[in-house]
């Protein structure tokens, strides 16, 4: 059953719930790609096409705590992240000092055009509401330079429910929206992606998580 949020109060609704969540999340969650070799190995491809490009600066977009930034330049990327939720910053620069977090929301991107190599969203697309996929996809490809990679994950699925209470039993208000691959797809297609590799994976990271590498396409001559 689809459940589309308030257009007026999920943005809020979303960082207060990660606000109040930051440090018990962040502690659930920090070891969880010591569990998932092959989301490691995903990242890894990442970073080497990044690399493989002459390198430059990749977002990691919605990035919580900063795990996957910090892994990410562990693999030699020249990664920062971006949240919406002042407490997650606060921690991935408190767990990660000496990278480069910013607060900000992928609805309304605050990046230079085509001034980004890479970007990473990593299940954090979940709480975006089907109405919004479209602008933050837009967003994604104007940031991007033309052939630049972007990795997507999410959870795999047709329902979208209200999650009330998370991590250590703290109350939060959030939509969860899974997705089939072939919904992402068409919202990437349309905006000018080419997708390269898309799968369906069990791990520490989902039940049924969904991992989708495309890129943008070059631009005309």
């Amino acid at each position: 059953m689809e459940i589309e949020p308030n257009t007026d109060s999920w943005l809020e609704d979303t960082r207060t719930s990660y606000d109040t969540v930051a440090a018990s999340y962040a502690h659930q969650v920090r070891n969880l790609l010591d569990e998932t070799p092959e989301e490691r190995a995903v990242l890894a491809l990442f970073a080497d096409l990044v690399n493989s490009r002459g390198g430059g600066s990749v977002a990691d977009v919605g990035c919580g705590p900063g795990r996957i930034t910090a892994h990410l330049r562990r693999l030699g990327v020249d990664a920062f992240g971006i949240d919406l939720s002042p407490g997650m910053i606060e921690v991935a620069r408190r767990d990660h000092p000496g990278l480069r977090f910013e607060l900000g929301s992928m609805t309304d991107l605050d990046l230079g055009d085509g001034s980004m190599a890479g970007l990473v969203a990593w299940y954090s697309l979940i709480h975006i509401p089907d109405t919004q996929i479209g602008t933050v996809f837009k967003h994604f490809h104007r940031v991007l330079q033309p052939g630049g990679s972007l990795l997507l994950s999410f959870h795999v699925g047709d329902e979208s429910k209200v999650k009330t209470e998370g991590y250590g039993g703290h109350p939060m208000k959030v939509h969860v929206h899974r997705r089939q691959h072939s919904q992402m797809i068409g919202w990437l297609h349309e905006v000018g992606f080419t997708v390269d590799e898309h799968r369906t994976l069990t791990s520490a990271e989902s039940p049924l998580g969904g991992i989708l590498r495309a890129r943008r396409q070059p631009d005309a001559q």
